[in-house]
């Protein structure tokens, strides 16, 4: 897949598009979704949705019929591993039109049973249709370094405190601080793989240094962020 952008649409199979070289960004009716190298979008038949790539990125797309692999029935984010990777990267070199037995089939067998095991990550930043969390989240989209307080963004929205945190817990399950840190991490992996420092990251995304992203970033991912992004970007035999 070589194209920057793709408007929204669907498809009758589900859609599994794997980043290999830079980032692939995935926007559904229910939040956004993001990937680094090796990792993957999952996004069942029949579901609207939009893709794009980052700068110099490029992704390849398998369709998968529904029921063939224990996939989930919700979009989901993975990590592929490298053997993984490497036979869909081959996969997508053959014809796609090929014998049900002989050398393809038999590969594709093999990537539905290594596709049930894929690790699933924690690269979704959930938006509801209600209307003010479409507002919200705009907003945060276009100025993630925004550090509005709760009751700020309450009164901004014309609403409680109180009425305001249950809104978003009810239409995201998270806290507005955590809902607001969620896109952080996603937004960081996608500038981690175009480039980006962690020093210019933290400042993009309003934090008050670059270590107290990094320790944001390692509370909720497990790995401070260019280990998580080396992690996910190194090939066996490298």
């Amino acid at each position: 897949m070589d194209d920057d952008e793709l408007p929204i649409h669907q498809h009758r199979k589900g859609q599994l598009v794997v980043a290999a070289e830079g980032s692939v960004m995935c926007r559904t009716l229910d939040g956004l979704r993001i990937v680094p190298s090796n990792g993957a979008v999952w996004i069942p038949g029949e579901i609207p949705h939009s893709v794009s790539m980052s700068d110099n990125g490029r992704a390849y797309c398998l369709f998968i019929t529904t029921g063939v692999s224990p996939l989930p029935n919700a979009c989901a984010t993975f990590s592929i591993n490298p053997m993984l990777r490497e036979m869909i990267f081959h996969l997508a070199n053959q014809p796609p039109l090929y014998p049900l037995e002989g050398p393809t089939s038999r590969l594709v067998q093999v990537i539905l049973d290594e596709l049930a095991h894929m690790k699933a990550e924690p690269l979704h930043f959930p938006v509801s249709s209600h209307p003010r969390i479409q507002r919200i989240a705009t907003q945060l989209l276009e100025a993630p370094d925004d550090r509005r307080t709760l009751k700020e963004w309450a009164a901004a929205v014309a609403m409680s405190e109180r009425s305001f945190a249950r809104l978003v817990l009810k239409h995201t399950g998270m806290p507005f601080g955590r809902w607001r840190q969620q896109l952080h991490i996603v937004m960081a992996v996608q500038r981690l793989s175009m480039g980006a420092t962690v020093q210019a990251i933290s400042q993009e995304l309003g934090y008050d240094s670059p270590s107290a992203f990094t320790a944001m970033f390692r509370k909720h991912m497990g790995q401070p962020p260019r280990r998580y992004l080396r992690d996910r970007t190194e090939v066996v035999g490298d």
